[in-house]
């Protein structure tokens, strides 16, 4: 067995190609090979003489194949190393005629376009997690637990173990949480944006499980409505490249009071939207100041600081501004309608630029 062990593993080590070492492989360990023989011969060997053989096989048959994988594995890395020395390739080439690019998805183009509008406006950009606490997603925004936007028909809660008592974690519906953990971070005053990925259990034209949010907080000693209304007036004015008329509805949101659902002036011609022209009105979004509950609930003091709050879906804003009819086209991963509605990796939003 000493002979059989120097002489293939020496072999293994001198082998150089694949090809070599499978040989090397059926002559030591294969069916008919040398190892194999050996091991059958125990069969005629007493109790006392396999006692001491079979190990020593079987540790000679480990040896040998571990040694055929380390030097398998080596060669496999010469090859791909030679391969790569012989495929250079500089990446700063331009691309040849037949070559594709890439596109920006409208959805990454439009949160670029909201960011640069509101970071003109003195807005910064908070995050936060996308699977949050009941608490963070409900509870601290003043959503009371009979409230139908908790049903687990609308919202997505994650798998709890039997017996586990802790709280349940959500997909979150809306990214207001963020809101919440920027004041508990920052304190007021505060002005932030809170663009993301929300999800709800909806799906048709208009709706889907997942989609994008914008929502801004702004907290101040003497913010009102009228700020409020600036505020989505200079953006929809910038977004939409027009001036652009808002109008004010009352409405009801648990966290907002007073609350308020906002239009823009729009036209409707040929099954088209206009905005910034014509008689017609069209909603966009949510809004209103602050309620006194959400700000305790983020730590600030009510009787000190006030402000407004607001959010619009930017797959609905993209929508209206490109023309694109059905929100589902968004996730498909169709390249056709990507590259129809994708804009250019140089298209980067600036205000004096033009978004």
């Amino acid at each position: 067995m000493d002979d059989l062990k120097a002489k293939y593993l020496s072999a293994i080590a001198d082998a150089g190609d694949e090809s070599t070492l499978e040989d090397l492989r059926l002559q030591a360990v294969g069916k008919k090979g040398e190892v194999s023989l050996k091991m059958r011969e125990l069969g005629k060997m007493t109790p006392e003489e396999r006692q001491t053989a079979g190990p020593a096989l079987n540790a000679l048959k480990d040896e040998i194949n571990s040694a055929l994988a380390a030097k398998k594995a080596a060669l496999g890395d010469a090859a791909l190393d030679a391969r790569l020395r012989a495929e250079w390739l500089d990446v700063t080439l331009p691309a040849r005629g037949t070559a594709r690019q890439g596109t920006i998805h409208p959805v990454s183009q439009v949160w670029e376009e909201c960011t640069a509008i509101f970071a003109d406006m003195g807005f910064a950009v908070a995050e936060g997690p996308q699977v949050e606490t009941d608490w963070y997603n409900f509870d601290a925004l003043n959503i009371p637990g009979h409230h139908p936007a908790r049903a687990e028909m609308d919202t997505f809660y994650m798998h709890r173990a039997t017996g586990d008592n802790r709280p349940p974690h959500v997909l979150r519906t809306h990214t207001s949480p963020v809101q919440i953990r920027s004041m508990q971070e920052q304190g007021a005053p505060i002005r932030i944006i809170a663009p993301g990925r929300v999800y709800r259990a909806d799906f048709d034209q208009t709706h889907t499980p997942m989609f994008h949010q914008v929502e801004g907080l702004a907290l101040d000693k003497d913010l009102s409505m009228a700020n409020l209304k600036w505020v989505l007036e200079e953006f929809f004015t910038a977004y939409f490249g027009t001036k652009v008329k808002t109008r004010f509805r009352a409405s009801h949101f648990p966290f907002t009071e007073p609350s308020a659902e906002v239009d823009i002036q729009c036209s409707w011609e040929n099954g088209t939207v206009k905005v910034g022209e014509g008689d017609g009105w069209l909603e966009v979004l949510g809004s209103g100041m602050v309620h006194p509950h959400v700000l305790r609930a983020g730590g600030v003091d009510p009787d000190k600081w006030q402000g407004f709050a607001f959010g619009m879906g930017i797959d609905r804003i993209a929508m209206l501004k490109y023309g694109i009819p059905d929100l589902r086209a968004f996730f498909d991963s169709d390249l056709r309608w990507l590259r129809h509605y994708g804009f250019s990796a140089l298209q980067v939003p600036t205000i004096r630029g033009g978004v």
